[in-house]
């Protein structure tokens, strides 16, 4: 870089970013500690119509600003976040070719955290750019050498693949593979294509993770290497018409993220993505909360039962086809007398909610088909009494979640938006689960395309004003935008469990360091029985975890809406382990990544808030023998106060110090030791520890395991075994005098 370069350094001063024109082309580049994590690269774009926007620029002014504000999340891995950087705006104009022709104006927004780099770009009102269409980003990553990297293909509908660990340089003899088994429709742009988040880890021992913020109005981008210079440049999603954007000005980009982290539990803990998102736009979220569920869906996953209702139409016309009349198959999953089993054993378990799937009318052909009307959202099976089961879901504390499959024709599902959400709001539904299978409509159009991604935005909002939590399947990877849209509590957007013995042993400690940077995931864990052929006879394949993997998943893998995704019948045979889905929270205080190393493992600490939405959360209050006391609501465990005790001896209550550990490991078993030095001093602890038996392995002996409770303190260790594709699950308690 020249010596006049604009130097942007971070709070701390460890991060460098510099910026500067040479011979009119944009460059920046970054440091961290002294040592390059970005060579100097390119930046601009390559416009349809018009004169590109990559060089003939001048500098027509800079800005500088810093910032620092602590934040609360409505939900999230801890209670409070800190939001701290410096900032630099570069003002850019391009010299007209014409000098009766206003200047096209690009400005460039950085801003550098203690941890790593977001920027954008922004197109003010007054400026020869007013609309314009994108035919190329033009934005560039130049690494310093042949990084070990953990990526998935680079395509335009689906994130549902394998990861695979390489170097950079091995990437295009590796792509083809994961397409073989992955999600559909998919459709790659090159053999050196991967997606963001992308993780590298150079040789010296620097974690640089690539990914993109607030993703509105434009189109997810994906990452095209250069395998002979190791440069990434953005290569982002085209629309039907092959325009990758279409602006209209003023307007702004997503953020470009680069985070730059010295070891793998501060990318763990980095929110470089989350703060680069705006603040929450919804005024009272007393009605977002986080969710423990189960659900009529793994029976359909593994084959045991079904989404349709009847075998008697192979064409479904939605209005016409009389269902009332039809002969049932017998094998539909959503029926009255199951839906109503499945209330019965969550509400008895704890759990906050139940997901039905196969509901509606419609499914008999809706895969594959490209149907315009192909559900309409309102109107139930023969065999789902939905008014009456809506009822006893509510009489047991249960809500039921909605299910609202699309099948990718998105016109449709704006078509009957509305009356969907009125619908959940007339019966109390609150949290809705949509899905977008299969090739979108509008025709040629991509699940990433900017119009898709508008139409994501569009169902968030939309829920937003009818009071629903949106959890959606199949959809744009997230990009922090649970910040500024808290009711987007979940999505799936990565190949989930539903993939069944597709999964890779190492799969979920990859996950947190990409596709979990961006938001939470509904990866649907707690697969106890692992032989497909037990739980639907004629099915096959085997998944490759242990039980206590699945276990650790629960604190490890971060969601505020967490599944018991097994059948009901499968977790009675289990019911000393379940307990550990049964107690866990699934809102945080305060999170500790203890070790960690993608493919490898993770280990992750965590405290719950203690809210009434909270299962390990104790609450003061009249017993069932009439005293006082403290209730803790995960183990029942009472302790009295004095008879005389007064509201305000209640209200001054202590409750119990909890915390819980969560391991899980990939293709290898791994002795570990885990220091609990995070617990409180001089206080002890029951320690309940759900671990892999010595004998446990995936593929000989996954169901093994051990529980063993012990008293601990912050100066303890526990020595643990993972096996391979294994984990460990702690569930630790302050121990208090009755």
């Amino acid at each position: 870089m020249p010596e006049d370069a604009i130097v942007l350094q971070s709070p701390d001063k460890t991060m460098e970013m510099r910026f500067a024109l040479i011979h009119g082309y944009p460059y920046y580049e970054l440091k961290c500690s002294g040592k390059y994590a970005v060579l100097p690269s390119r930046l601009g774009f390559e416009l349809a119509e018009m004169d590109d926007l990559d060089t003939g620029f001048v500098l027509a002014g800079t800005q500088t600003d810093t910032f620092d504000e602590t934040w609360q999340p409505v939900w999230g891995e801890e209670s409070s976040i800190r939001n701290h950087y410096n900032e630099l705006l570069v003002q850019l104009r391009q010299q007209p070719s014409d000098d009766q022709h206003k200047s096209a104006v690009m400005h460039i927004r950085f801003r550098l955290y203690d941890d790593g780099l977001g920027f954008r770009y922004e197109f003010p009102l007054e400026n020869k750019l007013t609309y314009f269409k994108i035919k190329e980003e033009l934005t560039e990553f130049a690494m310093t050498g042949d990084h070990t990297a953990w990526w998935i293909p680079g395509d335009y509908s689906t994130q549902e693949f394998n990861p695979t660990e390489s170097h950079l340089s091995e990437i295009r003899h590796l792509s083809d593979a994961p397409r073989k088994r992955g999600g559909w429709p998919h459709q790659g742009f090159s053999p050196t294509g991967v997606q963001t988040a992308l993780q590298m880890k150079t040789a010296d021992g620097l974690y640089i993770n690539i990914h993109e913020a607030a993703v509105l109005d434009y189109p997810t981008t994906n990452l095209n290497l250069n395998d002979r210079t190791f440069v990434f440049r953005t290569w982002l999603t085209p629309d039907a018409e092959g325009f990758k954007g279409r602006m209209q000005a003023p307007c702004k980009t997503p953020w470009r993220t680069v985070m730059v982290c010295k070891s793998a539990t501060d990318v763990l803990a980095s929110r470089l993505v989350l703060n680069l998102n705006d603040p929450c736009k919804i005024e009272d979220t007393s009605w977002i909360h986080p969710v423990k569920y189960m659900g009529v869906w793994w029976e359909m996953i593994s084959g045991k039962s079904q989404w349709s209702y009847t075998n008697e139409y192979p064409s479904v016309q939605l209005g016409v086809t009389d269902y009332a009349h039809s002969k049932p198959h017998g094998q539909h999953g959503a029926n009255n007398e199951n839906v109503r089993r499945y209330i019965d054993f969550a509400a008895e378990n704890g759990f906050d909610a139940i997901l039905v799937e196969g509901w509606n009318e419609g499914w008999e052909d809706w895969y594959g088909k490209q149907k315009d009307f192909v559900f309409d959202f309102i109107t139930p099976y023969p065999d789902f009494d939905l008014p009456a089961l809506n009822k006893y879901a509510h009489e047991k504390g249960i809500r039921i979640i909605m299910h609202h499959e699309t099948s990718s024709s998105t016109v449709n599902y704006e078509r009957w938006m509305k009356q969907a959400y009125d619908l959940m709001n007339q019966y109390g539904y609150n949290a809705v689960k949509s899905g977008y299978v299969g090739k979108i409509i509008p025709y040629g159009e991509y699940h990433y395309s900017q119009p898709l991604i508008n139409h994501y935005h569009y169902a968030i909002t939309e829920a937003a004003k009818h009071r629903i939590m949106v959890n959606a399947h199949e959809a744009v990877r997230p990009t922090g935008l649970c910040r500024t849209w808290p009711n987007m509590i979940g999505n799936e957007s990565a190949m989930g469990t539903e993939f069944r013995e597709t999964i890779k042993p190492g799969h979920t400690t990859i996950f947190p360091f990409t596709r979990l940077q961006g938001g939470p995931m509904d990866y649907t864990p707690g697969i106890f029985e692992q032989d497909m052929s037990v739980t639907a006879p004629g099915s096959s394949g085997k998944m490759n975890h242990t039980i206590c993997n699945q276990l650790g998943l629960y604190v490890t893998f971060y969601s505020p809406l967490q599944m018991a995704a097994d059948l009901p019948e499968n977790y009675a045979r289990f019911m000393d382990a379940f307990q550990f889905i049964k107690d866990v929270a699934v809102d945080w205080e305060k999170t500790i990544y203890i070790d960690a190393e993608p493919n490898s493992h993770i280990i992750t600490a965590r405290k719950p808030k203690l809210s009434t939405l909270n299962k390990a959360s104790e609450s003061t209050g009249t017993l069932k023998d009439g005293k006082k006391g403290v209730v803790n609501n995960a183990t029942k465990f009472v302790y009295a106060l004095p008879d005389d005790a007064t509201a305000s001896d209640l209200a001054k209550a202590t409750p119990r110090d909890v915390w819980y550990v969560g391991g899980v490991t990939g293709k290898n078993a791994r002795n570990v030791s885990v220091k609990l030095d995070f617990l409180k001093p001089g206080i002890k602890y029951e320690a309940t520890i759900y671990a892999d038996a010595p004998d446990a392995d995936y593929e000989t002996n996954p169901q093994a395991y051990t529980i063993t409770r012990k008293t601990v303190n912050s100066k303890s260790v526990l020595k643990l075994r993972m096996a391979r594709a294994g984990g460990f699950a702690i569930s630790l308690r302050e121990i208090k005098s009755k």
